[in-house]
């Protein structure tokens, strides 16, 4: 986990807008950063920073919702709340669609916007978890042998010591010793522990295609 400061991050064109946000996240204690456009931001962005982002849908060159979507091709990146005027609500419907925590019209209410900003900020907290653990999990199973992957999988898919054995043509105290080591290895309590990983692993491999 990186030990970071959450920072808000503001991009909009607009000055006025963009102080008067910096204002109220700085009134209740939160670190800010602003930027007047999509490239500007972009610049400077930095996966392994925590924190959101209130992003403007309607901007010069490139627009909100396209710097949403460069965003969105990263692994991690901070969660984005739309802000956007009236005209924009179908724009701001198909960022919520895209991933957006939330969108606020303007004017904006105080408090309903703080409200989404600890909202996305923990949520940004709770996957940048999620990532850690992950990458813990990634790094324990580069630590396996072959063999010892191979009855792993052969555990984590229920097999009995008995069946891995006649599989993989070795004894059964051969398949434990394994198998001993696997769970040492990987620091799983119990088999469940070890499926848990596995699973996590394997569910994120999958959505990252």
């Amino acid at each position: 986990m990186t030990d970071k400061p959450a920072t808000v991050f503001i991009v909009d064109d607009d000055q006025e807008v963009r102080q008067a946000l910096a204002l109220l996240m700085e009134s209740v204690g939160l670190q800010v950063e602003t930027f007047e456009s999509g490239n500007d931001f972009l610049q400077q962005f930095d996966p392994d920073r925590p924190g959101c982002m209130i992003l403007d849908v309607r901007m010069p060159g490139m627009s909100g919702l396209e710097l949403q979507a460069r965003l969105a091709a990263e692994i991690i990146h901070p969660p984005v709340i739309i802000i956007t005027g009236h005209g924009d609500v179908p724009m701001a419907v198909r960022a919520v669609q895209a991933g957006a925590v939330d969108f606020i019209e303007k004017p904006f209410n105080d408090q309903a916007l703080l409200d989404s900003v600890h909202k996305a900020l923990e949520l940004d907290a709770r996957k940048r978890g999620r990532a850690s653990k992950l990458a813990e999990i990634r790094a324990r199973l580069q630590t396996l042998t072959p063999r010892e992957q191979e009855v792993m999988k052969l555990v984590v898919a229920g097999k009995r010591n008995k069946v891995i054995a006649l599989e993989l043509s070795v004894s059964q105290s051969t398949v434990e010793a394994h198998r001993a080591r696997v769970m040492e290895k990987m620091e799983a309590r119990s088999l469940s522990d070890l499926m848990r990983m596995v699973l996590a692993v394997e569910d994120s491999s999958e959505s990252e295609i």
